[in-house]
């Protein structure tokens, strides 16, 4: 990570491509290096490199004027003189936790470091399967940040077409798939079953990550429900809910189901909605029957 705020020039943009060969010709790739892959076929010092970018731009160390394109920030300038030899997943972990930005790498490391601070001894400890399934949350959580992110940054009614689209893809909307929306960018209305005998009321808020949706929102949409002959619904935010929201969401005769921003873009990679699947991978174990 350290090359790669060293290889962008002060004030300028750069491309993701640009950049990754500033950082390759900075720390030495060589011709062998290059013919190194992954097993999904990528060059290996392409994907370190990568990864490094993502985790810089997650930390609010690079902006990202429009895709793929670059530059360092001050809050990056402060990182690089604050670490000047290499930095680490924790040392970028622990300088945005101090800052009051998310842990860039999804999962707070500090959970594997033991009493000597070694995150490589824990992790060697691990199952080959539990490394994989570490793995996976680990990069499903970056990626629900990635998400939460576009989600945000495009306009109301693209929140709502994908909130509609998880729920369809979660086997709601009856055999036609048909939604009906009562408003723009604010709510729609979905049914349950295939005869349409169950309806779900549905409302989408687009918030920043530090907005909650209170107790008074809640209770509005609540009232709104028979408005629209709904039997149940679901209040989905990019956001968050305050306690007293989900407080009163609990107390409620009707089922009111609070998603907030986190389980909702963990819903969006479980159904397949916004991400593509880019590699499968099949954990084996022995066939006891083969020896018999």
């Amino acid at each position: 990570m350290l090359p790669v705020l060293k290889a962008l020039p002060q004030d300028q943009i750069t491309v993701r491509r640009d950049l990754i060969e500033l950082v390759a010709e900075a720390t030495g790739i060589t011709d062998v290096d290059r013919k190194e892959f992954i097993s999904s076929g990528q060059p290996t010092y392409v994907s370190r490199i990568s990864w490094a970018i993502t985790y810089l731009h997650r930390a609010q160390c690079l902006d990202r004027p429009q895709r793929a394109h670059y530059a360092i920030n001050d809050l990056g300038r402060k990182l690089q003189a604050q670490f000047t030899d290499e930095i680490s997943q924790n040392d970028l972990a622990k300088f945005a936790q101090d800052h009051g930005i998310q842990d860039p790498s999804g999962v707070a490391r500090k959970k594997l470091i033991d009493e000597e601070g070694s995150v490589e001894k824990q992790e060697a400890e691990l199952t080959p399967t539990e490394q994989i399934e570490a793995g996976l949350v680990r990069l499903h959580a970056g990626i629900s940040a990635d998400l939460l992110e576009r989600l945000r940054n495009n306009a109301p009614v693209f929140f709502e077409q994908a909130v509609l689209d998880l729920l369809i893809a979660m086997g709601y909307g009856g055999t036609s798939r048909s939604v009906a929306r009562t408003q723009l960018s604010n709510d729609g209305v979905i049914d349950q079953d295939a005869l349409g005998i169950s309806r779900i009321y549905v409302q989408a808020k687009r918030y920043s990550v530090s907005k909650k949706v209170g107790r008074p929102e809640v209770q509005a949409f609540v009232g709104a429900l028979h408005g629209v002959q709904a039997n149940q619904g679901v209040f989905f935010t990019t956001g968050a809910f305050t306690d007293a929201a989900v407080h009163y969401a609990d107390s409620l005769n009707v089922r009111v189901v609070l998603i907030d921003g986190d389980r909702l873009a963990k819903l969006m990679i479980r159904f397949g909605v916004g991400v593509q699947v880019q590699q499968v991978v099949n954990v084996v174990e022995i066939d006891e029957d083969f020896s018999e």
